[in-house]
């Protein structure tokens, strides 16, 4: 039987440290702190729901993040 696969770690990050800061910026700094998906979002954007483990989301307005979450 093949072993169960195991969930790869978060980064021990605060979504919060990305609020206001250039979209790209953001995205740049996210990958360098290990986030393995990073997904940018315009306001209202229709998403699915599911937790993905290693996702780091941003709601992208003007340019600049206006909020960030895990998942």
């Amino acid at each position: 039987m093949a072993p169960i696969p195991k969930p790869s770690a978060e980064p021990q990050d605060s979504p919060d440290t990305y609020v206001g800061l250039d979209a790209d910026a953001a995205e740049r700094r996210a990958r360098e702190r290990g986030w393995s998906t990073v997904r940018a979002l315009p306001p209202g954007a229709i998403i699915t729901m599911e937790y993905r483990v290693g996702r780091l989301n941003f709601e992208v307005r003007d340019g600049r993040v206006a909020r960030a979450w895990k998942g």
